[in-house]
């Protein structure tokens, strides 16, 4: 079997432009982060939060295709677990999923990138990366997740033809190894796909000798998209053992630079070439205010995968 030709994006989130409110502070302009995410030796990027970048197509092709940039995918989190939630949810997914098809490549088409609405709920919030069985989904509320997420999936493959991947995030309801195991086997794995983020894995197995390889093992079949975030060991520790909520643990430097934490992306990428993963690989880091320079850990980031051989 012949490698995979893997290509590297970066995304907005490691320019500080989280989803959540008050983790963001002061946002870095999106033409400034373009222009820096390419001069860090990215070819792609992710769209950020719906308005961060221009929402008329062709402006926002201009400015990713002008700056021989690829447009990847878009975060789009819908409170599934909430019957009342799907049809506002998949107007926005269909909305997104309308601008990434219209600004993106015909020939390489960006993803819809589905999740739970992360952080609304205060108990998954408090205990993210030491979730237990009796803080999850009654088997009613996993029908209605599952049921939300395949009919958001087909609405946007129908109109807009882009196919959905779902992001396993820490601080919702679809975060340890068997709330993505239960999500997959309930929906059909050729309508919605996994797009497999590293340090959330780790994290959000509570376990801290997990190796992502188990994730990527169970679940390789529907990884049709990939997110390398790290994750460090003595924060996850820590947070663990103090009970920090999700967001203080990021704060505190959760998802560090990527090298620096846990994971093993060395193996990782030799998983992907075995596999001839031929899909992108989006590297992220939560920088926030204070926390450094967005664009100097974008280039020490990309330093590490050349070191890689990527």
């Amino acid at each position: 079997m012949s490698e995979a030709r893997l290509q590297l994006a970066n995304a907005p989130c490691s320019w500080g432009t989280l989803e959540f409110a008050g983790l963001g502070g002061g946002q870095v302009p999106y033409a400034r982060m373009l222009d820096e995410l390419v001069e860090s030796g990215y070819v792609g990027t992710e769209l950020g939060d719906w308005g961060y970048m221009p929402t008329e197509p062709g402006q926002l092709r201009q400015a990713i295709t002008g700056r021989g940039l690829s447009l990847r995918g878009a975060f789009v989190p819908v409170a599934l677990s909430e019957e009342s939630a799907h049809e506002e949810g998949l107007a926005r997914a269909v909305r997104t999923a309308l601008l990434l098809s219209r600004a993106g490549d015909s020939e390489d088409p960006p993803l819809l990138v589905l999740a739970d609405a992360n952080g609304r709920v205060p108990q998954r919030v408090w205990n993210a990366g030491r979730i237990t069985p009796d803080l999850g989904l009654s088997m009613r509320q996993w029908e209605t997740v599952a049921l939300g997420a395949a009919s958001i999936a087909q609405g946007v493959l129908n109109q807009t033809g882009l196919r959905t991947v779902f992001h396993h995030h820490c601080a919702g309801y679809v975060e340890t190894p068997e709330e993505i195991a239960r999500l997959l086997a309930m929906t059909d794995p050729q309508l919605l796909g996994l797009v497999f983020d590293t340090g959330h894995y780790v994290y959000g197995s509570g376990n801290q000798e997990v190796s992502v390889l188990e994730g990527l093992e169970a679940f390789g079949d529907r990884v049709w998209y990939v997110h390398f975030k790290d994750c460090h060991p003595a924060v996850a520790r820590h947070a663990r053992t103090e009970g920090l909520g999700y967001f203080e643990a990021v704060e505190k430097g959760l998802f560090c630079e990527l090298g620096q934490g846990c994971v093993d992306f060395a193996r990782v990428l030799s998983w992907l070439h075995k596999r001839a993963y031929d899909g992108w690989i989006v590297v992220e880091q939560d920088v926030l205010p204070g926390m450094g320079s967005p664009k100097e850990s974008a280039e020490r980031n990309r330093r590490y995968m050349r070191l890689l051989g990527l």
